[in-house]
């Protein structure tokens, strides 16, 4: 799907609702992602910390993940790895979203098997377009 071809003010209407499970910290950051993403048409579910992370990827069962690395009470990367270590996770498409801007923190994090990776401050538009790309290349 291009930019020209879709119109993102609108919201977007997959076949079936994609739940989104986003793990951000900042308060704002996450309540401003969460509303975009509710507007977008996806079913989101938000955690300000990774510790209950797995109980609610077992319970809201995602379609796709976005993280934040920087966690009060885990590291990211910790994260990732564990996901990757599960089989019945690891499919699970995940997107970074971070402000840790060194290559060298997008290079890890990607090795660990996240799929993209943003650096905030991000543009929403971008981020909707790869959500959107990542449920058409992984689901099919």
């Amino acid at each position: 799907m291009t930019a020209q071809l879709l119109n993102i003010d609108q919201p977007l209407r997959s076949h079936k609702v994609r739940r989104v499970l986003l793990v951000e910290d900042h308060y704002l950051n996450r309540m401003l992602l969460s509303d975009y993403l509710s507007y977008c048409g996806y079913d989101v579910e938000s955690l300000s910390e990774g510790s209950t992370f797995f109980s609610t990827i077992d319970k809201f069962e995602p379609d796709l993940i976005l993280l934040d690395l920087k966690l009060p009470d885990i590291d990211g990367y910790s994260l990732l790895k564990q996901v990757q270590q599960r089989p019945d996770l690891s499919k699970i498409p995940i997107i970074v979203v971070s402000a840790f801007a060194f290559k060298a923190d997008q290079e890890l994090a990607l090795s660990l098997g996240a799929r993209r990776y943003f650096v905030k401050p991000l543009e929403l538009k971008d981020l909707i377009l790869t959500i959107e790309e990542e449920f058409t290349f992984s689901h099919r």
